[in-house]
């Protein structure tokens, strides 16, 4: 809870990984707290990694000993970047979404962390898929807290036009990964090329790095 010494040095290796991604989401970054010692850490990364255009959205505080926020890091600039709380029966969950052209064909690139809870989680998926319904080229990533055959993602697969992975990597814990509950799910419009599961410095997850096609007409400029 209190800041540590290796807290910088930490960041700097997740900077470090992050810096050959273009867009890269993020999960419990502190968003200035005395546990961060007042360091927003979503900030930190950009600007230690070269990411002129980042986003955070803060989800949940203890006061001013701690915070938790999902980030997004991007190398490309957002037509706009959406914040938007998720249901649940325990308040402090969210979704980051940002999107980089007008319309429904344009990249729309979504950061989630989901609840422990199964009906919960229904809930949640089912608002996401609402969110992301029409739309031929979505990226949703983050902590989804369970695998993609777990009854409650149906609603996600049925509203939008997401699909179930075809890999599932484990990812938890990340000293002897056995459960695959962090996932890059994408739409059939885009190709998902490689997909690798990678250390993240300190973290109790491993981090996934995914490579993308995406078509040119569906990013701005």
């Amino acid at each position: 809870m209190l800041p540590a010494g290796n807290k910088r040095g930490a960041l700097d290796a997740i900077a470090a990984l992050a810096r050959g991604h273009d867009i890269v989401g993020l999960q419990e970054a502190d968003p200035g707290s005395l546990r961060s010692g007042f360091t927003n850490q979503t900030h930190y990364l950009a600007e230690r990694a070269g990411f002129p255009y980042w986003s955070h959205q803060p989800n949940r505080r203890v006061g001013a000993v701690a915070g938790s926020a999902n980030g997004l890091l991007s190398r490309l600039e957002p037509v706009i970047v959406e914040d938007h709380p998720l249901p649940g029966r325990v308040k402090g969950r969210g979704m980051l979404l940002a999107r980089f052209a007008d319309g429904d064909d344009g990249l729309v690139v979504a950061v989630a962390h989901l609840a422990l809870g199964p009906q919960s989680r229904r809930r949640q998926l089912d608002f996401i898929g609402e969110l992301l319904a029409g739309h031929r080229h979505a990226v949703l990533m983050g902590d989804f807290n369970c695998d993609p055959e777990r009854p409650e993602m149906q609603g996600l697969f049925r509203k939008s036009a997401l699909q179930p992975p075809t890999q599932c990597l484990p990812t938890f814990p990340a000293w002897r990964p056995q459960r695959a509950i962090d996932h890059v799910l994408v739409t059939p419009a885009l190709a998902l090329t490689a997909l690798r599961a990678v250390p993240a410095a300190l973290s109790d997850h491993l981090a996934l790095s995914a490579e993308l096609q995406v078509p040119a007409t569906a990013l701005r400029g």
